[in-house]
This record gives structure tokens, C-alpha cells and sequence, in this order.
């Protein structure tokens, strides 16, 4: 899926609109064709804290109201489904596209990372060490 208007935008400044109240957002539709009916989703939208979802999800309603309804027996129920999103403004999935655009920065500073406040390195050390296990007897 792409990410829509994040463009030329830093992980950093996208956690900082997040934090702000901006949101990652699919717009759900629904497609029937009598006795087959599918589910689907959007692009992923960003949506900055002052902004309308409308622009973004009107295609998508359109869309369930001419071609939702007519799958049986799923078509309406997928349908009304797919409109409350639309109501509420997008399926909100910004916890999980966060995680992954944090785990994925070009800019992070992965060489340190730190467990239970201990910080270790991936860096290799200047000195050679010999290394150590402990193997229980």
C-alpha cells in the first residue's frame, strides 16, 4: 500500500503532526457482483491534525453506494461497514504505520540500542576481545 501526503516529510516530523493529533487513515469500500462480494481498503492517507477527511474518502463512498449493496447475502453488510468508517472519518491505523516507519528511518541511529537500561553497541571495539561463555556444568 502507499502512503499518501507524506511526501518530502521526515519520520521525525511526521511522529511530531502525530503528536499534534495528524492520523494514518484507509478508507474501507466494498464491491459486489451478486453472489461475490469484496472487501477492500484504500491507500493509506495522512491526516494532518487541522484537515477534513472528505477530500480523501469521497471516491470510496461513491463507490460502496453504487457497487456495495448488490452482493448476497455480504454486499449490505460490508457496505454499512464500509459507510461508518466514512462517518468516523477512516479506519485509524496510526499505532501500526508509526511502529513501522520507526522501525524503517533512514536517519535512526541503529549502531546503540538499549535493553532494560543497558546500552550496548553493533559498533565493532578497537580492541580485539577474546569472548566469553558460560556454560553451565
Amino acid at each position: 500500500m502507499e502512503i499518501k501526503n507524506i511526501e518530502g516529510l521526515r519520520v521525525s516530523q511526521i511522529r511530531d503532526m502525530v503528536q499534534q493529533g495528524g492520523k494514518f487513515v484507509v478508507f474501507p469500500y466494498t464491491v459486489s457482483f451478486i453472489l461475490m462480494t469484496l472487501k477492500r481498503s484504500s491507500d493509506i492517507y495522512f491526516i494532518k491534525a487541522d484537515e477534513n477527511t472528505f477530500k480523501y474518502s469521497y471516491g470510496y463512498v461513491l463507490l460502496n453506494l453504487f457497487v456495495g449493496w448488490w452482493g448476497i447475502p455480504w454486499g449490505p453488510i460490508y457496505t454499512i461497514g464500509s459507510a461508518y468508517h466514512h462517518i468516523t472519518g477512516g479506519k485509524d491505523i496510526t499505532q501500526a504505520v508509526m511502529s513501522h516507519l520507526i522501525q524503517h528511518d533512514p536517519e535512526a541511529d541503529t549502531s546503540t540500542y538499549n535493553i532494560n537500561g543497558v546500552e550496548s553497541s553493533n559498533r565493532p571495539s578497537d580492541a580485539v576481545e577474546t569472548p566469553t561463555y558460560n556454560i553451565p556444568v
